[in-house]
């Protein structure tokens, strides 16, 4: 006799309703995106000249001729996720109405911010305020000069229009994923826009766009965590960073990940992302304390309402007198350096930003989706930029802007020279914030992974196994990067993960404008398709239907489920 468990079996939530990959292209996608990396890798370390020239070519031509998409785009993104917090659609839940959250806020929020931006202000929340102190667009030097002009640029590209970016985005893979029934990835949440005899080969250009991105924006952030974690090293023990400390650090960085993969993401990215919690409220708040303290309050109350005052026209500026002649190179631009180079990063990372963020978001109401990703990640950006920019500037001063010299000499070292000028906790916060780039950066690979083997292997589930090579693969590229080519072929690779955003801001566009049609087309059959596909019964028959928009469900009786 059958037992109820057998009988019964637990069914995995949400069901599958999206399309089986055909063979020829899943194979596609596993191969061309390691060939088409390989020859790259090849290109640049046999002629790292050319390729740079090359690729600096295509920089400029995307930023002379496209900034005005990247400052549109990211305002879009930000109107979006203005509308889905607060139209009606915002009631909806992520997973149907009886969904329940997995994590915690502290968890969720955790891991939302060290997936989404830790290991870049680590980097750039003393790197960016230092080097635009002396000058910068739009926002009018107050008495102190333009430094609080840096800050205040520093909030705008780490802030709210960052993660709204990430949001819209992430928003779109997990309604396709936990309301829908489709896969976790950028084809099922994209082509049934299409027209139907196109929606076959887009999805597999859009696969291979997310998968290249999510590579290359994986291998050369490994090797830029590796060698400031280097000069983390370096700042309290003395040790000279070489490419032999260089090997030493990917090795630990992939075992960490490796366990964390192996472990799986609920628990091992949980817990690592919760240490990241605590250990960077330990920095900010030390830096607050026993730094500057009446210069950090006043200053954030200053740079928060020069933001606000200023925020319209930063996001909307484009420096439009560069277009009046043809850009000779990006160098020329303000915007190539700084607002275009960071929406382009923002955009190559969404692959696995948004894949994670949806992945552990089910549960949420697409209102408390958005505000989680965007408000509480910008407050918590800007007070850490506040704290942290504030002391780099007023040390800076202190030390005839001896800090300013350390950033000039090795931008990875920003954060560390200016720790070296806190009385008492100095030393240790030195050892805490290397701790912080290790940890962050693992988050990242670690989420980075994850979507990666689901953007590879969906609708089948990735094993720990198959995640671990993912892992080993990754640091491969970047021991090979950093060890052939040095820091300057790692610069030409990471230019190249830029050019690769501009074909994927196409996709995104698209899929943004795909949910907004789903949403809006949200009728009765809809609403109890997503109850059935996440209701746990296992007695629930699915049908496909044959037009592919949805499913037909009925209920089976035991007898038929016996036979």
């Amino acid at each position: 006799m059958r037992t109820d468990k057998a009988k019964n079996p637990p069914v995995e939530l949400p069901r599958f309703m999206g399309r089986h990959i055909p063979p020829l292209d899943r194979l596609l996608i596993r191969i061309i995106p390691p060939i088409l990396i390989v020859a790259v890798i090849i290109w640049v370390l046999l002629n790292p000249d050319g390729a740079s020239a090359v690729i600096s070519d295509l920089r400029t031509f995307v930023t002379g001729k496209f900034t005005w998409l990247f400052i549109l785009y990211s305002a879009f993104a930000l109107v979006v996720c203005i509308w889905l917090a607060s139209s009606k659609v915002g009631k909806v839940r992520l997973g149907g109405p009886k969904a329940k959250p997995r994590h915690s806020k502290f968890a969720w929020y955790s891991m939302l911010f060290a997936c989404g931006q830790g290991i870049g202000l680590i980097f750039w929340s003393v790197a960016e305020p230092i080097m635009l102190r002396n000058e910068n667009p739009v926002i009018p030097a107050g008495p102190e000069g333009a430094s609080e002009g840096g800050i205040i640029w520093t909030y705008f590209h780490w802030g709210l229009t960052a993660w709204a970016m990430y949001c819209v985005v992430a928003v779109c893979l997990a309604y396709s994923h936990h309301n829908l029934g489709k896969t976790l990835t950028f084809r099922e949440a994209t082509v049934d826009i299409l027209p139907k005899w196109s929606q076959r080969g887009a999805g597999v250009v859009v696969e291979l766009l997310a998968i290249i991105a999510t590579v290359l924006g994986l291998a050369t952030s490994f090797g830029f965590a590796t060698m400031q974690f280097s000069s983390g090293l370096t700042s309290f023990l003395g040790i000279e960073a070489s490419p032999m400390m260089w090997m030493m650090v990917i090795a630990v960085f992939t075992g960490i990940t490796a366990i964390s993969a192996i472990v799986g993401i609920n628990k091992g990215m949980a817990r690592i992302s919760s240490l990241n919690s605590i250990l960077s409220i330990v920095l900010v708040g030390a830096v607050f304390i026993f730094g500057p303290t009446l210069y950090i309050v006043s200053t954030l109350s200053q740079t928060f309402g020069g933001f606000m005052a200023n925020f319209v026209n930063m996001s909307l500026w484009t420096d439009a007198g560069i277009t009046a002649q043809s850009l000779e190179s990006w160098q020329d631009s303000w915007n190539g350096w700084w607002t275009v180079f960071i929406w382009c990063w923002v955009i190559a990372f969404s692959p696995f930003v948004a894949g994670f963020i949806a992945r552990i978001s089910r549960g949420r109401t697409i209102r408390e989706f958005v505000i989680g990703v965007t408000v509480i990640p910008t407050l918590i950006v800007m007070t850490w930029i506040g704290v942290i920019g504030s002391a780099a500037i007023y040390y800076d001063d202190q030390s005839n802007r001896g800090i300013s010299e350390a950033v000039a000499t090795d931008t990875s070292a920003g954060l560390f020279a200016m720790l070296e000028h806190i009385p008492f906790v100095g030393a240790i916060l030195l050892v805490v914030s290397t701790i912080l780039v290790a940890t962050y950066y693992v988050t990242s690979l670690d989420s980075g992974i994850y979507a990666l083997s689901e953007f590879v292997s969906a609708p089948n589930k990735s094993g720990p196994v198959f995640r671990v090579v993912l892992v080993v693969s990754i640091a491969t590229v970047a021991t090979v990067l950093l060890t052939l080519g040095g820091t300057a072929v790692v610069d030409t690779v990471q230019t190249g993960t830029i050019i690769g955003a501009f074909p994927f801001s196409f996709v995104i566009l698209l899929m943004i404008v795909n949910l907004i049609r789903r949403l809006l087309k949200r009728d009765r059959a809809i609403k109890q398709l997503e109850k059935d596909i996440n209701n746990p019964d296992p007695s629930l028959l699915f049908v496909p239907d044959p037009n592919g928009t949805g499913a037909i469900s009925k209920k089976i009786t035991d007898d038929i489920g016996e036979s």
